[in-house]
């Protein structure tokens, strides 16, 4: 879970244009990550999850004005987290990046948290100056994954609180077909459990064994952990796309995350999935849209989730 370490599976940063920047501190175990594209990607998303905690989101409906976005930031800290979104503002500001309105540039930021504040200590949370320092560190090298920027505080199976919770994290992917590149970036803090192929990877973890989130459900357990659940991330992709087919992205991409997270799109979760389309290459809609579900599926796996670091 080394942040830099190569993989096979690809990374956000494939596709030409975006960068990404992680700040994160080890005692608050809390951080934000965030994703920036200086010419503006055309903005989408899809909420599914029923505890969500978001900034922006509205100015992404398909009806409304504006249609490139500048950054999208990911962050713990519940809704603390949010104010990392003002430092990403301040630095893209200063950099000239943003929609011209004459008097200055102002940048177009969205952004999603996810709920960490348990793990380490609650008092430091992701704010102005975090968000500044992981937009500053953006580039387009970046392949950190694991316990790294939003991931850093992310854990799963939380059913029967956070003694049986495993240590989860940051993970992306990437697939190309052709010239068309789609990739994804998630940070997974989901109340369920982690499949692959069927077979349970992580969950709650008691006495040495995974135990099944619905089952526990279906036994009556209530979590301790009300809204304090979420899946975040981002789909990124160099396809034309207009508005409209930037959230339907986003929305196609949540079957991927349903394919991986069980239960999924709880009460208790605020699920949360952008779309970032830099416009550079044709690409029909509903392909860009399975390869994202696709990409989304493999960005989970690329975390690993620790049974020795049950939490």
């Amino acid at each position: 879970m080394n942040g830099g370490e190569s993989n096979t599976m690809g990374y956000i940063t494939d596709v030409e244009g975006i960068k990404v920047g992680h700040a994160q501190s080890l005692v608050g175990m809390t951080g934000c990550t965030v994703i920036i594209c200086e010419e503006g990607a055309t903005g989408g998303v899809d909420v599914r999850g029923s505890a969500p905690g978001t900034r922006e989101t509205d100015l992404l409906k398909s009806e409304n004005l504006v249609e490139r976005i500048h950054s999208v930031v990911l962050a713990g800290g519940s809704a603390f987290g949010l104010a990392s979104s003002n430092g990403v503002m301040k630095y893209l500001e200063e950099n000239g990046i943003g929609l011209d309105v004459g008097v200055t540039k102002v940048p177009i930021v969205v952004s999603a948290v996810i709920f960490d504040l348990w793990l380490g200590d609650s008092k430091i949370r992701p704010d102005e100056k975090m968000g500044y320092e992981a937009a500053k560190a953006a580039t387009e090298f970046n392949t950190d994954r694991g316990v790294v920027g939003a991931g850093t505080g992310a854990s799963v199976g939380k059913a029967l609180g956070p003694s049986f919770a495993m240590k989860s994290g940051l993970g992306s992917a990437s697939i190309k077909v052709g010239d068309l590149v789609v990739a994804a970036l998630v940070v997974v803090n989901a109340l369920g459990d982690i499949y692959n192929d069927g077979i349970q990877i992580a969950g709650p973890y008691k006495d040495g064994k995974l135990l099944s989130t619905l089952e526990l459900m279906k036994e009556g357990y209530s979590s301790g952990f009300a809204n304090t659940n979420t899946t975040i991330g981002v789909i990124t992709t160099n396809a034309i796309l207009t508005k409209a087919e930037a959230n339907k992205v986003s929305q196609v991409a949540h079957d991927g995350m349903a394919r991986a997270i069980n239960p999924v799109h709880t009460m208790m979760d605020g699920d949360t999935v952008f779309t970032m389309a830099t416009g550079k290459v044709k690409g029909d809609v509903n392909l860009v849209s399975q390869l994202a579900a696709e990409v989304f599926q493999k960005a989970i796996y690329d975390i690993e989730f620790e049974h020795s670091r049950h939490l």
